[in-house]
């Protein structure tokens, strides 16, 4: 198992990426326009370098929705490898069946 405030840092930081998407992706589409000045595009970087780093969506870690490992997850299930293999043994992943040849 995760700290717990390790995975409710890792949560806060999804919150707040969620929350700011709308004004990160308008500085990012200033920024990107080569129809508009330098000058405003400029100040629509210094204005994205200013927001705190925690609101971009690349600070979250894609953890374990279950242990809240940070390494080795499957993004389709959002569990790491550990509890994967786990859960597809028990059969709890429908479909999932354990292979052998």
């Amino acid at each position: 198992m995760a700290k717990i405030s390790a995975v409710n840092r890792n949560n806060h930081r999804a919150a707040l990426a969620k929350r700011d998407k709308e004004k990160r992706t308008a500085l990012k589409n200033i920024i990107k326009d080569r129809s508009l000045s330098v000058e405003d595009r400029f100040e629509a970087t210094l204005k994205l370098a200013q927001m705190p780093r925690n609101r971009s969506a690349t600070r979250v870690r894609l953890r374990c929705k279950l242990t809240g490992r940070p390494r080795a997850n499957y993004r389709k299930f959002e569990l790491c490898r550990i509890a994967l293999r786990d859960l597809a043994s028990a059969g709890q992943i429908p479909g999932m069946v354990k292979s052998s040849w």
